[in-house]
Parts: C-alpha cells; sequence; structure tokens
C-alpha cells in the first residue's frame, strides 16, 4: 500500500495574556476554537491539530512545552499570537522545547470593522505586533521556526501550514527509524560512507548492518502460496513482456524475484524498518540482486540506497513522508550518463534497476522484464521499465563533510526522452538541471554533491530547507538563479557559518 502520513498532532498555542481582562480571554478562547475547527475542516492539513487551553503566563507555557515533548503524538507547535503576549514568558518554555515549532502570523478577522473600530477591538486583535513580539525572542534564543503570514481561511495559507505538517512527520519518523543494512558500502567509494553515530546524534534514526544469511533464510523460507499471489500481483499491475508470462522462458526468473520480495518485506516488516540498503557486492546466498522487490517496497514508503548509501535511504523515507498523498512520487536516482550536443543538453538519469515506480507517468504502465546486468555475477534481475512523468523536481542529498552534514537540492526540468530507448532496461529519468546542465552541475559538485539523490516530484524547496532547518544542518539550493562563482563564495561563509 502506498505510504500515507503517519497519525500524529501538531497543538495550536495561543498566546495571550491577563492584562486585558476574562472577558478579552475568553473571546480569545472563542477564536482560537473556530480557527481550530476552521483549519481542521479545511482538508489542507494532514495532521490532526489540537487546540490547547490559551497561554498567559511563564509557568504554563514551560509546562506545555514539557507535556509536547513527552507526548508521542505531538509533532510540533503551532503557534498563534493573537493579542500580544510579552516574549519574556516564552523565553524558558522555547529553551526548554525539543519539538519543532512555527508561527501562524495571523487574525481571526480578515477585514477591519472602518466604522466602528475602537480601542476595544484593537486590543483583542493583535496579531500584527504580538508576533513581532514573539519572533523578536525566537530569534534572540537562536531557534529557528517557519512563520506563515496571512488570513488563516486562505488556501496559500493552508498548503503552507499543512506542508509545514508534513515536514514535522518525517522528523517524527526519524526518531524512531531503523535502517537495516544488507552487505556494507560499495568497496572504496566514499560519499556513501559517513557517521553513523553523528547521523544518530543529529537526526535520530538508528543504521546497523544485518546478515546476508538471516535474510536469504527468510527468502527462502517463503511459502509457494506467497509467490504465487505476488505473480498474481505483478501481472495485474504491470505490462509482463511475453519472456516473463506464465510458460515464458525467462518466467523462473520473475518468480525468484517475487520470492526474493515477501523474504525481504517479511524481513523488513518484522524487524520495525523504515529503510534499507543493499549492494551488489554482497549478495551471497540471494539468487539476483533485489531489484522489482526495491522498486515496489520504495512505492509503499521504504527508503532505499544502493551500494550501502544508508544517508539517501534515510533521506528517500523522509521525503516519502513529506509528500505522501500528494501528486507526484519520489525516488532513489543517480545521474548516470548526459547528452552534450551544444543548445539540447540533457542528463540521463536511472540506476541499475532501482527507480521507484511512482515517479512513472500517469499513462506509462511499468514494463516488467528480466534482463542480464553485466555486474554482481549473479542471475537476470527482474525489474520494472518506465520512463519519469515530465515536470519540475528536485535532487536531493545529504553528505557528511566530516563535522557536518550539508543537505544539497538541485531544481530540474524532467522532459520526455528526445527520442526512443527500445535497448535501455532499466526505469528512466531524463532532464534538464536547473539553470543548465553546465552551471547546475559546476555547482552541484563544488557543493560536494553526491552521485546518489533522493529525486521527488511532490516536494517543495520550502519543505526541504524548513527540514535541513529542524536539524541544524545546512541547506544548499541550486536552481534556476544559480551562479558557481557565487555559491563557491557562499560555502566558503557556510564553512564559517556552521563550523
Amino acid at each position: 500500500m502506498p505510504i500515507t502520513v503517519p497519525d500524529l498532532d501538531c497543538w495550536l498555542v495561543v498566546g495571550s495574556q491577563h492584562l486585558y481582562g476574562p472577558k478579552t480571554l475568553q473571546q480569545v478562547s472563542a477564536h482560537a476554537e473556530a480557527l481550530c475547527a476552521g483549519l481542521n475542516a479545511s482538508g489542507a492539513l494532514p495532521l490532526r491539530l489540537v487546540l490547547k487551553p490559551v497561554v498567559t503566563d511563564s509557568d504554563g507555557i514551560l509546562a506545555l512545552c514539557r507535556q509536547a515533548d513527552a507526548d508521542p503524538r505531538c509533532a510540533g507547535l503551532v503557534t498563534w499570537m493573537h493579542t500580544f503576549s510579552p516574549a519574556r514568558m516564552w523565553i524558558a518554555g522555547l529553551a526548554a522545547l525539543r519539538k519543532p515549532f512555527m508561527q501562524l502570523h495571523t487574525q481571526f478577522n480578515a477585514e477591519l470593522p472602518w466604522a466602528t473600530i475602537d480601542m476595544q477591538f484593537m486590543n483583542l486583535n493583535q496579531t500584527a505586533h504580538g508576533g513581532r513580539e514573539f519572533g523578536h525572542i525566537a530569534a534572540r534564543l537562536r531557534r529557528p521556526h517557519e512563520v506563515i503570514v496571512g488570513h488563516w481561511s486562505e488556501a496559500t495559507l493552508q498548503r503552507r501550514l499543512g506542508d509545514w505538517m508534513r515536514v514535522v512527520a518525517a522528523v517524527q519518523d526519524s526518531q524512531q527509524l531503523k535502517v537495516a543494512r544488507f552487505g556494507d558500502n560499495m568497496r572504496e567509494v566514499a560519499v556513501t560512507e559517513g557517521d553513523k553515530v553523528e547521523a544518530q546524534l543529529r537526526f535520530g534514526y538508528a543504521v546497523n548492518g544485518h546478515a546476508l544469511g538471516d535474510l536469504a533464510a527468510r527468502i527462502d523460507a517463503i511459502d509457494e502460496d506467497r509467490v504465487q499471489a505476488l505473480l498474481q500481483a505483478y501481472e495485474a499491475d504491470y505490462e509482463l513482456v511475453p519472456e516473463v508470462r506464465e510458460g515464458g522462458e525467462r518466467r523462473a526468473r520473475l518468480v525468484d524475484a517475487a520470492r526474493i520480495e515477501a523474504g525481504l518485506r517479511d524481513y523488513l516488516q518484522r524487524g520495525g524498518f523504515g529503510a534499507f540498503t543493499t549492494t551488489f557486492e554482497n549478495l551471497h546466498g540471494i539468487r539476483q540482486l533485489p531489484g522489482l522487490a526495491v522498486q515496489r517496497l520504495m512505492a509503499d514508503g521504504y527508503g532505499f540506497g544502493a551500494e550501502g548509501d544508508w544517508k539517501t535511504a534515510a533521506l528517500l523515507r523522509a521525503i516519502k513522508i513529506m509528500g505522501a498523498g500528494k501528486p507526484g512520487g519520489a525516488s532513489f536516482m543517480e545521474d548516470y550518463t548526459y547528452h552534450l550536443v551544444p543548445g539540447e543538453e540533457l542528463v540521463l538519469g536511472a540506476h541499475m534497476l532501482e527507480v521507484c515506480p511512482s515517479i512513472a507517468g500517469a499513462q506509462d504502465r511499468p514494463r516488467l522484464d528480466v534482463q542480464p546486468l553485466s555486474i554482481g555475477k549473479k542471475d537476470d534481475p527482474a525489474r520494472l521499465i518506465f520512463a519519469a512523468a515530465p515536470g519540475r523536481a528536485i535532487h536531493s542529498t545529504l553528505i557528511d563533510l566530516g563535522h557536518r552534514f550539508r543537505l544539497i537540492c538541485h531544481e530540474v526540468d524532467v522532459v520526455a526522452p528526445p527520442q526512443a530507448l527500445p535497448h535501455l532496461p532499466v526505469a528512466h529519468a531524463v532532464y534538464r538541471p536547473l539553470p543548465d546542465l553546465a552551471r547546475g552541475t559546476e555547482a552541484w559538485i563544488h557543493a560536494g554533491g553526491a552521485h546518489h539523490t533522493v529525486f521527488s516530484q511532490n516536494v517543495s524547496m520550502d519543505q526541504l530547507r524548513a527540514w535541513a532547518e529542524v536539524f541544524g544542518i545546512e541547506c544548499v539550493h541550486i536552481g534556476a538563479d544559480t551562479d558557481p562563482a557565487q555559491l563557491k563564495q557562499m560555502l566558503r561563509w557556510g564553512e564559517a557559518a556552521w563550523r
């Protein structure tokens, strides 16, 4: 089943003070109830917004922040300064708070009652400067947070709030994410390595190695009914080439692939894993490199990285959650080869097998085939073959610089392949990097970008920046306005700022 956003809450925390008297506080509470109900009913929020009692003093704010940190259902706080809420009241709470928070800078009424406005109205509706007081103390405390400005009934504001909720849901998922590493890192490769201890301290997820023999035993123990059920699912969902249909000369390889999928899925489910890695250099006891199995598991929301790339596996899992339920998809990807005809420069992105069908075009029914693989020295593996849907996408990579992490995001325009690719036996995406191949790729290389990426069509740069900000890591954006020389200078400044 496709991944869904986890069942979590965000708390709506409304700030005020006792200065205005009980009648004003009652109005604040009534407005907060109506706003909370309206946002929940909008259909734009993937998490439930839970209203908390209006906070009016330091002790109450600190207690609430501690409760939020202790509640596993709470993914973050949405703060709204309905009136003026003196910011010193927020110091202890925000200093103690570990959960993400954002500032909803809105006002209950959209229109000012010009003909009747008086000081009572002004004292009640003070977001305009109450929010500035809150923002000042957040800046003073060096607590980065999202700020969304506008009327709460606007679709744009609701969409932005929903996107932020997806980010904090991904952050919450990371805190208990387990990544299974089958086999080690590809030999002699640098960028797929990294400090797992520092990653667990920073992001929360745990990466551990698991024996291929245990996975192979699980695969071998799969009963024939499970295999047949998967074969029927393949026939229903994909276009099988004649050679892998019942009686075809490559059918046995597809049967092996189904058994591998069932065993791998069992292993991950029983161990509570949300992401995993494999490597073609370590397949002892497994008949073929898992290709079809990996593609289908990614489509169900698992993170994946090839050749032991656990950082990409965990990042893909986070992006799967951020984009869950939205149009488009996300996949493991690699810039594989270039089309360098002047004026027509393109990148052909692919991998040996492992590209997620969630990025396939709506009219493109993936083709299921078994083809030789000239690396790994195992049986010919099964795989789904398709082209990614045209449109804007983002390549993201998380790199370990030795003393810190950096998220690099590169916008690309996906296009239909200029010509048919009848002999390419893998799923693929053809894209034009922004601002163009030369400048975009130069910027990527200067930033230290990896050759493995997460290719996503359903998350925004704002979400990726917010995700990096929550974890306190650098985010480098390469897009239409990127100039490599300026980016190099920005990276030098970043070394000082992020040291």
